[in-house]
């Protein structure tokens, strides 16, 4: 699965070539669909064949070119594809990009100047880590969430911060009484096990900012004392990235944690979009920093002052042909584009007709 910077280069180095851009949706829960993928690829290359009926031999022949190419990049999947989505793109020259992802991509095969980027911003989602930190007093998990891709890199437990608990603590001097003067051994290794709890916050704290870097969303669960204490070790500038489900527990099964992961990801990911909308708004309706709807985008672009491209997903299916083109231009300078779903792109498509920008500056 490609990164942004990846999609970005491969259209600039490509936009002036002939690529044969090919998308399948992979999501099939029956198996009698298993092979309805294939079909629909077929249908797709016999649009393709009929649009290029009097372009020539020379045009023909580069696309059939490019499309054993495509073929060869599936002919090893005989029922289902490997992923909810797959994505192609190919020269005459060779396959440029060939990868299954885990988003559903939408049926499209098209050949033309330049790769058809639009449908592939879905996807770039995923490649935003998330990383979920459970924890209780005594024990701590982080699990990462990469290109659909789950792992616990870590597992931290209090008992391993402790030092040596013997005798901590405990005086025993000649007395004619039996018995221990001073702290019992029990109120000793509370004393310890506290301190251990605390080492291992500092320690899952650190793990933590490591792993979400700059961009990175974090989910915290478990024990609401727990969730308090590592929030309160983490920089305030995480707050926007962050949410918190004290409902998660440390015990959790792997796969309640990714089901848990990729519900709580979404949320997250809907409030930012939404957050990041209505800055867009306020903004635009303020002669700022923001551009609502395709006349004040376009101009943006053209300008190469937009930071960040929104376009709604509905806009995007709607469009396919102008929302590609407002990509590209976006891509072209280096732009972030974000496909806004569910509520975020209800409130675009009323606000802004399914298109909005984040500008670098105003003129």
């Amino acid at each position: 699965m490609l990164t942004h910077d990846e999609l970005v280069d491969l259209y600039r180095t490509h936009r002036k070539d002939r690529v044969l851009t090919v998308y399948l949706n992979g999501r099939a829960t029956d198996f009698a669909e298993r092979s309805a993928w294939r079909r629909r690829f077929e249908q797709g290359v016999g649009e393709t064949r009929k649009r290029l009926q009097g372009a020539g031999g020379e045009e023909e022949a580069t696309f059939n070119k490019a499309l054993e190419h495509v073929k060869g990049a599936i002919s090893g999947f005989d029922q289902f594809l490997p992923g909810n989505g797959f994505v192609a793109f190919a020269t005459p020259e060779g396959l440029v990009h060939a990868s299954a992802i885990r988003v559903p991509m939408p049926d499209l095969v098209r050949w033309e100047d330049g790769i058809r980027v639009a449908p592939y911003v879905r996807a770039l989602k995923q490649e935003r880590p998330v990383v979920m930190a459970l924890v209780d007093s005594r024990r701590a998990r982080i699990f990462e969430y990469k290109s659909g891709e789950l792992t616990e890199p870590v597992s931290l437990n209090a008992e391993t911060f402790l030092g040596d608990l013997s005798d901590i603590n405990v005086s025993k001097r000649p007395t004619a009484h039996s018995g221990v003067r001073g702290k019992t051994g029990t109120d000793a290794a509370q004393k310890a096990l506290g301190t251990g709890s605390d080492r291992m916050m500092k320690q899952l704290a650190e793990q933590v900012r490591d792993r979400m870097g700059k961009s990175g969303h974090l989910v915290l669960g478990g024990t609401s004392e727990a969730v308090a204490h590592i929030r309160g070790a983490l920089p305030g500038n995480m707050n926007g990235r962050m949410i918190e489900q004290t409902s998660l527990r440390v015990e959790m099964t792997d796969s309640e944690a990714r089901d848990a992961l990729e519900k709580a990801a979404s949320e997250l990911n809907q409030r930012n979009q939404e957050k990041l909308l209505e800055e867009v708004e306020n903004q635009a309706k303020s002669g700022g920093r923001g551009a609502l709807g395709a006349e004040g985008v376009e101009k943006a672009l053209r300008e190469a002052r937009v930071d960040t491209l929104l376009l709604s997903r509905g806009f995007i299916h709607a469009n396919p042909d102008y929302a590609d083109h407002l990509v590209g231009a976006a891509f072209e300078q280096h732009a972030e584009v974000e496909e806004l779903s569910l509520n975020g792109a209800s409130r675009l498509d009323t606000e802004g007709e399914g298109i909005a920008a984040r500008l670098r500056y105003t003129l």
